[in-house]
Formats: structure tokens, sequence, C-alpha cells
């Protein structure tokens, strides 16, 4: 992009000033509408959330005969919601915030089977796969159990097919190692911010790793370009996928049952207040979606990026979405949260959160590292740095300026000592002892 181009944009958005320095920012969506409205602007609904949802369980019983880990909840791959005073107290004091509320963590980072948020898009789509075509080739009929697919037949069958998917990680974890639990020919092609531990894990699993020096969205360009050459190949495309979108979503009806479980009331008079990472988008993107159908208003929702790749930010506060990238904006893209090191966003995902979506936090890299011994030290929880960017959220909510003009806006600065903020943790429990030590001494 010209320079004259970037300060035209700047121009119309001084906000961008400081995004392209890579400064910390503090963004308030001015396009967000009521909750019903929004939804409303959508082509997708609580109906295709609860079909997922239902799907998810059809295949329950697979899931159990093929990961002992997930016997204890019948298949059924979910997270802890776990309360974190200490970590509430520790950024009170240590960062001068003024968090109210209680402070709770979606322990997405302890998924099973592949140990981040991606469990839930990621391994949807690919069971959506396998039912389209266990259905199609009269491998299921109607009342069967899930379980057989797991039969060595059914397997065989789905070895001529492949999945391929561009990813900077956990993505290409979660499709391989469910891809490869079908019987399908894996392969992931991943950019050069792939952590060389989650290459080898997926290895392990008799997966491919393609690997390129460029960046993620190269990676999926030359995947999808592979996978559409061949008929018996499927792309998973993390940037426009509705079926990623509508499995991250059915976590929100999870959620529900979950704070009703621990006695949280979510309502006008008690706001719920969600930070999560976002990378592409279609994680975050996928659970405030479903946020917003499950709580309306109640809920306010708010992503973080690290301040060399704010993809999303970009994209929504130009309004140009998936038009431009970060490095059109003199950034790098460059961080040490590989999962959100993206340059461009996806605009399918920016087209529904824009009227949607309460904002976005950016966060300095070396912060990612503070929250993540923070967390460690009061809650005894290890998340990969990318996964703490959410704590830029309730640090930042009562000390900055445009935060708290938003809560006096929406009328929620009297409301506060009643408010719920989740932090939603998206990966960490994989990451190889050698690694952890690495991520304690950093910075």
């Amino acid at each position: 992009m010209e320079a004259a181009e970037q300060n035209k944009l700047i121009e119309q958005h001084p906000i961008l000033a400081d995004l392209k320095e890579a400064k910390e920012i503090v963004w308030i969506n001015p396009d967000k509408v009521i909750t019903a409205e929004g939804l409303a602007r959508s082509s997708l609904g609580m109906a295709d959330i609860d079909d997922a949802e239902a799907r998810l369980k059809r295949f329950a019983p697979f899931i159990e005969r093929c990961f002992p880990e997930t016997r204890e909840r019948h298949g059924l791959i979910e997270s802890l919601l776990k309360p974190i005073p200490g970590m509430k107290a520790r950024i009170n004091e240590r960062y001068g915030s003024n968090l109210k509320g209680d402070l709770l963590l979606k322990m997405d980072s302890h998924l099973a089977i592949a140990g981040s948020v991606k469990a839930r898009g990621g391994i949807y789509e690919v069971l959506k796969h396998t039912e389209d075509l266990a259905l199609e080739h009269g491998l299921l009929k109607e009342g069967d159990s899930y379980a057989k697919l797991a039969d060595p037949k059914c397997r065989e069958f789905f070895s001529q097919y492949k999945i391929q998917v561009g990813s900077t990680g956990n993505l290409g974890m979660s499709i391989g190692i469910m891809s490869a639990a079908v019987g399908f020919t894996v392969i992931v092609h991943m950019s050069a911010d792939a952590k060389q531990w989650k290459k080898d894990l997926l290895r392990s699993h008799g997966v491919t790793v393609m690997e390129y020096e460029s960046d993620y969205s190269e990676a999926v360009k030359n995947g999808r370009k592979l996978s559409d050459e061949d008929p018996k190949s499927y792309f998973v495309d993390d940037e426009n996928s509705k079926d990623l979108f509508l499995g991250y979503a059915v976590a929100a009806k999870r959620l529900a049952e979950q704070l009703e479980e621990q006695k949280i009331k979510v309502d006008q008079d008690h706001p719920l207040f969600v930070y999560i990472p976002c990378g592409v988008g279609g994680a975050p993107g996928g659970v405030t979606f479903g946020l917003k159908e499950v709580f309306g208003d109640a809920v306010h929702c708010f992503f973080a990026e690290p301040v060399q790749a704010p993809c999303m930010a970009l994209g929504m506060i130009s309004g140009l979405h998936n038009k431009i990238s970060v490095q059109d904006m003199g950034l790098t893209g460059l961080t040490a949260a590989d999962g959100l090191a993206v340059g461009r966003p996806s605009g399918f995902v920016g087209g529904v959160m824009a009227p949607l979506l309460s904002g976005e936090f950016t966060v300095d890299d070396a912060m990612l590292y503070e929250y993540m011994r923070d967390l460690l030290d009061t809650e005894e929880v290890l998340l990969e740095p990318s996964a703490c960017a959410g704590f830029q959220g309730p640090v930042k909510l009562f000390v900055t300026e445009a935060a708290n003009a938003y809560l006096k806006e929406q009328r929620l600065d009297e409301k506060m000592e009643h408010a719920s903020h989740i932090v939603w943790a998206t990966g960490g429990s994989l990451v190889p002892e050698t690694m952890r030590e690495e991520y304690k001494n950093t910075f």
C-alpha cells in the first residue's frame, strides 16, 4: 500500500496511526447494533447451531471409541469453566486495573484430542465431511451407532479420500489428529510461524506436513490449490468455512449450561464480558456468534490480537476486511503468538462480526508472557502465550478512556459489581515440557 493510501486511511480512522506503529490499542466498534438486528443480517441462526450440536452428539460414540480420554464425558469434547480469583487480584494489583465482578477461565486450552479451541471447529468440520461421505456411500443408515465408523472396513474406505488444511498450528493439529482417526489421508500446509513441536506431533499421527517459508495466507493459498486439483480431496477453509464457524458456535450453548451449574446469572443486570484471542477470525467469530444467539444484549464480546498481527482489528476498523493486510500498514505479521500470526482476516467472519462485536484490544508480545506467568503463579494453569491474549481485556477495560466510554454508553458502569468476565483460553495443554520451560523464561 502506498504511503498516500495509508495516510488517507489514517485520516479517516485516526486509531490506525497507533496500530501502524505497533502500539497497543483499545478499539470500540462504532457499528455494533442491538443483537437482534445484528443477527438478522446473518444467513446463519440458532437452527444451524442446533444442527451442529446434534451432529456432535451423533458422533460421540465414535469419538469415545477412538479417544479413550473422552470416555468420562461419553465422547463429548468440552472444557472446564474455572473461576480464577487469584488472577483477578493479580490483575488489579500489578496492572492498576479496577476489575469488578467475577473472573473466569474457559479452558479450551485443555480440550481433549487437540488441546485447543480448534478441537471445536476443526474436529466438527472433519466429522461433518465424514458423515456426508458415509451417508452417500451407504456406510451409515438411520439408527446406526456412529461407533461403527471406527471399524477397519470404514477406515479402509476413508483412506481413499484426502483432507487438506492451511494452518499456523492448532487448527492443523485438530484437523490432522481427527482426520487420521477416521482414516483419511491428511496434508497440513503450515506457515513458517508454526512451532516445530506441532509439526512433529502431527507427523507422529501419520499426517503429511508441508512447510512454507511464507506466512499463513500463502500456506492456505497453496493448500487450496493442491486440494482443488484432486477430486477426492476436501479443503478445510479457515477463512470462509461456515462449518468451522458453526462448530465453534456450539460452545455457547455448552457455556450456558456451565454458567447455570455454577449459579452465575447472565442478564441485563448481570452482564457477561468475554475476551477471545483472534487470528484469522473463525474461532472467536463462531464463539461470539453463538454467544450473541444465546445471551443477546447481555453479552459483550471482545477480540484480542498481537500488535504486529492485528488483522481483524485492521479489517474491521478500515471496513476493508480481507481486502487489507497488516503488511499493507507496514507491520510484520510476526509474533510469538503463533496461532494468531495472521496477516489478512476472514472477510466472511468480519462481515458477520461488524454489527455484533463490542471491540478489540491489541497486546504486545512481552505482555503475553507476563500474563502467562501471572496465571501460572496465581492459578497453577499454564497456557500457550497466544492463549493469554484475552487477559488484555480485563487489564484495560477499566483504565482506558475508550473502554470506560463504552461502559457508560451501554449503561454498564453501575452493573459491574454483578458482571462476569470470561477469558477464553485457546491452547496449551499439549505443549511439551521443554517448550513449557522455554515459555516460562522468555522476555
